[in-house]
């Protein structure tokens, strides 16, 4: 985690200098920032107006931890607020470190659990204040943001949030459970508002907030020479046919013939997922029932690359060889488990 810890007193440098030395144990990059006159050794110099410096670490850093009011932190972080699934963890300390209290992205971007770690290292109050924490409910988005769960809908987790605070919520989950759900949520399969966790676009509860794990490897195979638009289409219409989330695919491969594919190459960097190449041994190597064809085997020395590529990393295979327009798609899902027990 990189964090900037901003101070404006001796008293705070002293503080901050604890919060950094309390964070470094964990192998955070921290970076001290503070006005010219109590700069000096790695400290960063603060200059005004404080919300102009604030604002490129705001845009770079996972937290900001302010040795100040309140009042300070919030008025140098407010033109730069957008949105509590991107915007950093934000924190208040108080300079004889009595205090710590979370301000911004409290639960996805971990200011509650930061305001934890601190309160823990400084002998400190940790002053959380959002309503699932203080009555001791389950907060669905820190749990999703934990567990690199996509959330599909941010007023659907308020919803969610909200309703946990009155009673138990249902869970519907495409994957093993592991561990007893936490208080306020419950398994089900119905009901005016729920959890569901699923790699599929689905909606089982009237209200369902969608939880989208990254288990998705597809193949691809292509003719030499196909642009970028073309292989991006055919993937985008695959996944549409069998309501595959896109936030749920994680990597794609295909043959190492491939390797050099422009358009291939500029389809991985465009959608931003990884892509992983095999030889034409390693794929023969898959085990399966495969749609054969002579023809790839002619040319590529192996008789599907789609498929084999999309089963390179294990698990199973639920989408087989799509065609579309020179393009070949097929995607695997990864195994995984729902987790509650730690």
């Amino acid at each position: 985690m990189k964090l900037a810890v901003f101070a404006f007193s001796l008293q705070g440098l002293k503080t901050a200098d604890r919060i950094c030395l309390a964070l470094r144990g964990g192998g955070n990059d921290c970076h001290v920032c503070a006005p010219q006159r109590l700069a000096g050794g790695d400290v960063r110099v603060v200059t005004p107006p404080l919300a102009d410096f604030v604002g490129p670490l705001f845009r770079e850093m996972d937290a900001l931890v302010f040795v100040s009011s309140c009042g300070i932190a919030v008025r140098a972080i407010a033109p730069h607020v957008r949105d509590k699934t991107t915007d950093p963890a934000v924190v208040a300390v108080d300079e004889t470190a009595r205090f710590v209290v979370p301000l911004l992205s409290g639960h996805i971007g971990g200011a509650n659990k930061l305001a934890g770690l601190l309160a823990a290292a400084l002998d400190a109050v940790a002053a959380v204040t959002t309503a699932t924490d203080v009555n001791g409910k389950f907060s669905v988005d820190a749990w999703a943001a934990e567990k690199g769960l996509h959330i599909d809908s941010m007023p659907c987790a308020k919803a969610v949030s909200a309703a946990i605070l009155e009673g138990p919520v249902p869970l519907r989950s495409d994957f093993p459970i592991v561990g007893a759900p936490p208080p306020g949520v419950t398994l089900g399969e119905a009901g005016p508002v729920g959890i569901c966790v699923s790699w599929r676009k689905q909606k089982p509860f009237g209200e369902t907030l969608l939880l989208v794990p990254g288990v998705i490897r597809l193949g691809i195979g292509c003719r030499r020479g196909t642009d970028m638009e073309t292989i991006a289409a055919a993937v985008r219409e695959t996944l549409e046919l069998h309501r595959v989330h896109g936030r749920a695919v994680k990597c794609a491969a295909s043959i190492d013939l491939k390797k050099d594919e422009p358009g291939l190459l500029a389809f991985g960097r465009t959608a931003g997922l990884p892509l992983e190449f095999y030889t034409a041994a390693e794929l023969r190597e898959i085990e399966g029932a495969f749609a054969s064809s002579d023809f790839v085997k002619s040319v590529t020395g192996v008789d599907n690359v789609c498929e084999r590529a999309a089963l390179a990393g294990g698990g199973e295979l639920i989408i087989k060889k799509t065609a579309w327009n020179g393009v070949t798609v097929a995607a695997a899902v990864e195994e995984y488990e729902v987790r509650f027990d730690g």
